[in-house]
């Protein structure tokens, strides 16, 4: 049995940063049928990360738990069924593997029939980690901080704006919580498209930093129905699209600013799930409402291929060495980053 370092979260509990354990004996992984393993360049976090470390209900998350869905690296070795060229190729994970599982009668299989890596079972966060090769997306010379940073959270906002919502140039996107790795990764494939953005947040330095990346107007979130200041820089029209992650505190907001005809996507509720709607609202105007979990590999190349062309660029908040993952969680723990936060594994 071969070893490797790898960041722990040894036991359920919030805050999570004081179970957060850097082991330098933890059992190595080897690679199964149709599987490889990847040598770590760059592990990148998420608010998944969080949520492992709470608990999420009806998932039975056994500790310690490695978290990580987003990681690149190099190909070290491959499992049987996995051509040996892969070996030495720089990669980058898609975390959603689509199970493979008898179906039971009268079911058909959805885009939510995933395990997902770093959450079902261990992630990037290590010195290593397994994957099956129908999951990785060769990327070349790529930088690896900044692959890592951009993989789940642009996959996500891709699938979320553009799959599911049909995002077309030119259109009005409302952007909630502007600071997160998926709202940003929105704002960039919204000005890609030619969009007029608005985003929200807190705090008015996310806002100010968010119009230095092109954000054509920001709106202060006081907790208040931040809907009629929306309307205002709309000329009372109302957005296209609202794209949010945030859930709770801003679904009605969100509803309450959209356009007739208008889309509300939604990721992720971070504030809570159990969010009061407007009915009425959703009827008389045309509204959508989509839902929206991380991504295929289709999706995955068409939006990393922009990434590869200059088209779009994540925004890293800051790089931690590995062996201060601990600090990592902290920073992610306190929500006060803009962008994303890399460990780098070199």
């Amino acid at each position: 049995m071969t070893s490797m370092r790898a960041i722990t979260i040894v036991s359920q509990g919030s805050p999570v940063t004081p179970n957060v354990r850097v082991r330098d004996d933890f059992e190595s992984p080897i690679a199964g049928t149709n599987e490889v393993i990847v040598r770590t360049e760059a592990s990148a976090f998420n608010h998944l990360d969080l949520w492992v470390g709470r608990g999420l209900p009806g998932i039975d998350i056994r500790y310690p738990a490695i978290g990580g869905s987003d990681g690149c690296g190099i190909v070290e070795s491959v499992g049987e069924g996995v051509a040996a060229s892969w070996i030495g190729t720089r990669v980058l994970l898609n975390a959603a593997v689509p199970k493979v599982t008898p179906l039971e009668p009268n079911t058909i299989p959805t885009p939510c029939d995933i395990t997902m890596i770093g959450e079902h079972v261990h992630g990037c966060h290590a010195e290593k980690f397994r994957a099956p090769v129908a999951n990785l997306l060769p990327v070349g010379s790529a930088d690896p901080v900044k692959a890592a940073a951009f993989g789940l959270a642009f996959l996500t906002a891709w699938r979320m704006m553009v799959t599911q919502s049909q995002l077309r140039e030119g259109q009005l996107v409302l952007i909630t919580g502007i600071g997160g790795g998926v709202a940003l990764a929105a704002l960039s494939i919204a000005r890609h498209f030619g969009c007029t953005t608005m985003v929200t947040s807190r705090h008015a330095s996310k806002l100010a930093r968010a119009a230095e990346l092109g954000a054509n107007h920001g709106v202060l979130d006081t907790g208040a129905d931040f809907s009629k200041e929306v309307r205002k820089l709309t000329g009372r029209r109302g957005v296209d699209l609202a794209v949010d992650s945030v859930g709770k505190s801003a679904h009605l907001s969100c509803i309450k600013a959209l356009a007739r005809g208008g889309t509300y996507a939604t990721c992720g509720a971070t504030t809570g799930g159990d969010a009061v709607t407007d009915l009425t609202r959703i009827f008389w105007n045309q509204l959508r409402i989509v839902g929206s979990t991380m991504g295929d590999m289709r999706e995955f190349r068409e939006v990393f291929s922009l990434y590869a062309a200059g088209k779009l660029t994540p925004v890293v908040d800051q790089v931690f060495p590995a062996a201060d993952a601990v600090d990592a969680y902290r920073k992610l723990e306190a929500g006060e980053q803009f962008g994303k936060i890399v460990l780098d594994w070199s």
